[in-house]
This record gives structure tokens, sequence and C-alpha cells, in this order.
């Protein structure tokens, strides 16, 4: 169980950072963590690829034009290694809050490979964990490679077991009891504003609202956890950036429904919420006190869960490329060669081995 203690205050951010512009969207970042703290929270919740926007572009135009918008996200995707990251993790220190996250991170190795990332920082600016979207959902695929489950864990911090999920995971069985064998307590869930699968206008209306509580409500009651939802605000600026002057795209965008943000109790209740769009910050205190009590119904982690005839199997290692693999059977090689070239110096020896 938890060592952290038993009432917390949390705070989801409703909130939208410039489109396409990440140091913008960085300074936002700090002052919404700012402000965050001088609330009273003591974790923070970011939408879904906040940082530099979420790429819906794909959602409305074809493959073939979306283009200059992926590489304009590429230009402005985060590495957690770089000094704009770094301004982030000493606005956590600064403030002395916890922060979730969403990002869109690129790889070191190609500037074209991207994550849908969400990351945990501590309220002393470390980065705890850094989860990767296992799969990107349908058109996001078009921008965001797989991740894996090297970031799939529940981390043990001063204020209570911490886990996350991003999106249409949190529809996701197993990753949820991934996250549910670890004692998780507070779990954070992030969204962006629209999500378009049908054109919205022709088809039936669409309570996005509703939906994203059914899926908090669910872990929420099966874990025994407290759920942050964090959604993000469709803005002008973003509805001009995504539209680029196509007229039909922009009603479409309008027509869409909108998330909210929530915190959602371990009944599957609502304790606090707020209007879908409209920008701002959720907090809510929450007493982990009381989650113990629930699992003498319910331990899906515990007794209820009979391990003795599931199994579920977690791989937690990141891929490696090709090439690392190359470079350190080259490497391998030069070593052996150098050895067996210091024990005999002989051409044929080494020839031999």
């Amino acid at each position: 169980m938890s060592s952290g203690q038993a009432t917390v205050v949390v705070t989801a951010a409703q909130t939208s950072a410039p489109p396409f512009d990440i140091r913008a969207g960085v300074a936002k970042c700090c002052r919404l963590i700012a402000e965050a703290a001088v609330a009273g929270a003591q974790l923070v919740v970011f939408p879904e690829s906040f940082l530099p926007g979420f790429p819906i572009w794909n959602g409305f135009h074809r493959p073939i034009d979306g283009h200059g918008f992926f590489r304009r996200f590429c230009e402005n995707a985060l590495q957690p290694t770089d000094d704009l990251f770094r301004e982030i993790l000493s606005a956590a220190a600064t403030h002395r809050i916890f922060v979730s996250l969403g990002f869109c991170e690129i790889s070191e190795r190609s500037r074209g490979c991207m994550w849908n990332s969400q990351a945990l920082i501590s309220d002393r600016g470390e980065l705890l964990n850094l989860h990767r979207k296992l799969v990107p959902t349908f058109y996001e695929q078009l921008s965001w490679n797989r991740g894996d489950a090297v970031g799939l864990r529940v981390v043990d911090t001063a204020i209570g077991r911490i886990g996350g999920l991003i999106c249409g995971e949190n529809n996701n069985p197993l990753s949820r009891y991934a996250l549910m064998s670890e004692a998780e307590e507070i779990h954070c869930a992030c969204y962006p504003a629209i999500w378009p699968f049908r054109n919205p206008l022709n088809s039936s209306p669409y309570n996005l609202r509703e939906a994203i509580h059914f899926r908090a409500a669910a872990h929420s009651f099966e874990a025994k956890v407290f759920t942050v939802v964090s959604a993000g605000t469709l803005d002008e600026e973003a509805i001009a950036a995504v539209s680029n002057g196509d007229t039909t795209v922009e009603r479409m965008m309008r027509a869409c429904p909108v998330a909210c943000s929530m915190v959602v109790g371990p009944m599957g209740n609502i304790i606090s919420d707020l209007p879908p769009n409209k920008e701002g910050i959720l907090l809510a205190e929450i007493d982990l006190n009381g989650l113990v009590e629930l699992k003498q119904h319910h331990d899906m982690a515990g007794y209820y869960h009979r391990s003795d005839i599931f199994r579920l199997s977690l791989v937690r290692e990141r891929p490696r490329s090709l090439d690392d693999a190359i470079i350190e059977r080259r490497l391998v090689a030069r070593d052996e060669i150098d050895a067996a070239l210091a024990a005999d110096s002989s051409p044929c020896t080494v020839a031999a081995q």
C-alpha cells in the first residue's frame, strides 16, 4: 500500500497550448504549474499531447495533404533531455508539485519517429516515469509510433501510488489491470479536446463527456482508485491552425463534441468536474484512507483475482534498433580480436580463433 499521506489535493488542467509553438507551450505549462501550486494542489495533470498540441488534423485532412502538419509537429516535439523539458522539471521543483504531463516525444535517433507520451514528474523535478501510448488509435498512427510497456507502471510517491494511461488506453483491460496489480491509488487519465470518429456534420450526436465518465468510472470502481481526468480545450487559434482556410474542416471542428475534465471517486462518482471547453484548473481533495475498506468487497489485484488460475505476462523492455545490435556486436568482435592479439601475436593463431 501507499507510503504517502491520506488526504491529497489534485488538479486537472483543462487547457490547450499554442499550436506548433513549443516555446510558448512550455511557458504556459510552467505558468499553470505555478497556478496549481498556489491553489494548493499537490498533483497537476495535463491533457493528452498538451505539448505541442494534439494531431487532430489527421482526422480532417487527407493523408496526402498532411505532410506540412507532420513536419511542424516534428519540429515542435520534445525529448526528455531537452532544455525546454528541463524548464518544466524545474517548475515542478520550484513549486513543489507533482506533474503528469502529456506531450509528443520525438526519438533521439530519428526526427520522424514520435510517441504519444505521458511523463510523471516529482515535486523535486525528477522524471519518475515515461509512458508511451501502446497503440496510437486509428488516424493517430499517421503521427505516432507504437509504445512499449517500460512506463506501464505505478510509482510510489509521497502523496500516493500514481499511475496513468492515455485516452483510449483507459479502455484496455490488460493495461488497466497492470496498474491495478501494482496497488495504484491515483490514476491520471489524459484526453484531447475533440476526437472525431465520424463526420459530426451528418452523424448522430455523441456525448463525449459521458463516454469519458464511463471509462473513468469503470477503472475507478474496479481498481478502487481516484481518477484525475484532464482534457484539452479547443480554441480559435487551434481551429485556425488546423482548418488552414478550409471552411468545411472548420465547420466540422466546431461541430465536434468537446471533452471535459473531472475527478472520479472509487465508487464511480464524479467528485468534481468542469464544463466542456472551459479553460481552467479543477481542484479536488481526495482521501486515500477509504480505498482499503472498499477492497474488502472486490480486491481485483488481491484475493478476488485468483492468481492461481489467471496469469498476466508483461514484457517491460524498450525495443532496441538494429543499429544498436550491430554496433554492440562489432564492439564485442573487436574486443575478442584485441584479447587474442595480446595473448599471442601470431596472425595464424588469431585467424584460427
